[in-house]
C-alpha cells in the first residue's frame, strides 16, 4: 500500500447552465463524516434555496468504498450521488467530498440527463483541484532516559515522525506516528544511539 496520496488541499468551486439549471460543483477536504456534515451545512447557507443538494464524499485513501457516501438529495434514485462519487473514486484522490447544487430551471433532463450532468462539473473541476501529498503513519511508543531525548526526538523527526505525546516518569515515554517505511531505520538509528537501549515499539 501506498503511504502517500494526494488529498485536495483548498476549495474548488465549478459552475455551468444545463437546459436552464444552474450547477454549482464544489469540492473540498472530507476527512471524515462528521466533517462532510459541517461542509454541507455550510454549503447550504452559502447557497440557500437550490432545488437540490447532491453529495459524494471518500473520507480515506483513494478508491476506498469503505469510507465513502452519497445522497441524491431527493433527484431520481441513483441519478445523482452514486455517479459523483464514481468520479470520486476514479480521481485517485482521497479524502474528498463533493456537493453539486442545482437551481432547477423548468426542464427536466431525464435520469441520463441528470447522471451526465452531476457527474460533469465534478470531472471539470478536478483537474483544476489544487492537492497537496498526505503521508500515512502509524502509531509506534518508545521509552527513553532523559539525557537521550533531545537525541531520539531528532531521530523520529529524521524520520519524518511525528510525536504525540510525552509521560514523565522514571524514563520519558513517547508516543508518535511513523511512515511504515521508516519504521526499521529508526530502530537501527536508535540503537546506535543509545548503545541498544532504546527501541520503538510499533502496532502495525
Amino acid at each position: 500500500m501506498s503511504e502517500r496520496y494526494p488529498i485536495p488541499a483548498q476549495e474548488l468551486i465549478f459552475e455551468e447552465e444545463i437546459k436552464h439549471s444552474h450547477f454549482i460543483s464544489v469540492l473540498f477536504h472530507c476527512a471524515s463524516p462528521e466533517h462532510f456534515k459541517q461542509q454541507l451545512n455550510d454549503i447550504r447557507l452559502r447557497y440557500p434555496g437550490a432545488t437540490h443538494y447532491c453529495q459524494a464524499f471518500l473520507t480515506g485513501k483513494p478508491g476506498c468504498t469503505m469510507t465513502a457516501g452519497f445522497s441524491d438529495d431527493g433527484e431520481p434514485a441513483g441519478s445523482a450521488g452514486r455517479p459523483m462519487l464514481a468520479v470520486l473514486q476514479g480521481s485517485g484522490i482521497g479524502e474528498i467530498g463533493a456537493v453539486v447544487i442545482r437551481y432547477y430551471g423548468g426542464i427536466k433532463l431525464g435520469v441520463g440527463g441528470l447522471v451526465r450532468a452531476y457527474a460533469s462539473g465534478i470531472k471539470q473541476a478536478l483537474p483544476q483541484l489544487p492537492t497537496l501529498m498526505k503521508q500515512i503513519r502509524f502509531p509506534g511508543t518508545l521509552a527513553c532516559d532523559y539525557a537521550r531525548l533531545r537525541d531520539v526526538e531528532y531521530v523520529l523527526e529524521q524520520h519524518d515522525g511525528v510525536i504525540v505525546d510525552r509521560q514523565f516518569g522514571a524514563e520519558i515515554v513517547l508516543a508518535f506516528e511513523l511512515p511504515r517505511s521508516q519504521q526499521e531505520a529508526v530502530n537501527t538509528q536508535l540503537a546506535t544511539i543509545s548503545q541498544g537501549c532504546v527501541q520503538a515499539h510499533f502496532d502495525n
